[in-house]
C-alpha cells in the first residue's frame, strides 16, 4: 500500500535544473515523465483548493510540456525543447505542492502501491480516462486546458497525444492483470480523494477497465 505525506522535512535544500543532464534520459522515460507532471497540472487545476494563482502557473505548465515533449521525441539533444518540458515539470511539480490532488492521483497510487506498476507510465495511461470522467464537472479547468492545448477535448487531446509520442497506452501493457481491477476499486473507495465528480466503486471499476483495455471512450 502506498501512503503519501507532507512534511518540511523532505524539501530539498536546493534543485538544480539543467536540460543537459537530461539528455541521457530515455525518449520514453522523457515522454512519461511529462505526462506525469501534466497530471499535477490537471488536478491542481479543479482541485479543492485551487487558487488563481495556481491555475495559471498549471495551465502554462501543461501548455509547456505539450509544446516541448514532441520535439524532444524528435531529437532528444535539442536542449532548447528539454529546457522548456523543465519549465513545465517545475511549475507543475509547483501545482503538485500546492493543492491537494484528486482521483487520478488517488488511482495510480493504488495501482503503483499495490501492484509495482511504473509510475510516470501509469499516470500516461490513466491521465486521459479520469479528465474525461470528470470533464462534466470540471469546466473551468477544462476551459484552461483547452487553451493550452488549442482544443475543445482536452482527455481527447492528451490520448492522441501520447498515442503520437510512442507512449504505453493501457494498464494491460503494463502488466496489470484483469483479475486486479476489482482489487484496485476497493483500494481506490476505501479511502478516497477529493474529487470534483462523485466516483463510486462501480464507476472506479469502469475506469480501470477502460484503462486496462486501452480504449477511451
Amino acid at each position: 500500500m502506498k501512503r503519501t505525506g507532507r512534511d518540511p522535512r523532505v524539501l530539498p535544500v536546493s534543485v538544480v535544473y539543467d536540460p543537459e543532464l537530461t539528455v541521457s534520459m530515455p525518449t520514453e522515460l522523457s515522454v512519461t515523465s511529462g505526462f506525469n507532471a501534466i497530471a499535477h497540472a490537471v488536478e491542481g487545476l479543479y482541485a479543492p483548493d485551487a487558487s488563481p494563482i495556481v491555475s495559471l502557473m498549471a495551465e502554462e505548465g501543461a501548455r509547456a510540456l505539450v509544446t516541448a515533449l514532441p520535439a524532444v521525441v524528435r531529437d532528444g539533444h535539442d536542449l532548447d525543447a528539454r529546457a522548456e518540458a523543465q519549465h513545465g515539470a517545475w511549475l507543475c511539480g509547483a501545482v503538485l505542492g500546492a493543492t491537494t490532488m484528486s482521483l487520478h492521483h488517488k488511482l495510480c497510487h493504488a495501482l503503483g502501491g499495490t501492484l509495482g506498476l511504473p509510475h510516470s507510465a501509469t499516470h500516461t495511461v490513466v491521465l486521459p480516462h479520469v479528465l474525461a470522467f470528470n470533464a462534466p464537472f470540471a469546466a473551468p479547468a477544462v476551459a484552461a486546458l483547452g487553451r493550452a492545448f488549442g482544443t475543445d477535448d482536452p482527455a481527447r487531446y492528451l490520448w492522441d497525444l501520447a498515442d503520437s509520442l510512442g507512449a504505453p497506452g493501457s494498464l494491460c501493457e503494463l502488466g496489470m492483470a484483469f483479475t486486479d481491477i476489482d482489487r484496485i476499486a476497493d483500494a481506490v473507495t476505501a479511502s478516497p480523494y477529493a474529487n470534483p465528480r462523485p466516483a463510486g466503486r462501480e464507476v472506479v471499476a469502469a475506469l480501470l477497465r477502460s484503462a486496462w483495455e486501452g480504449a477511451l471512450g
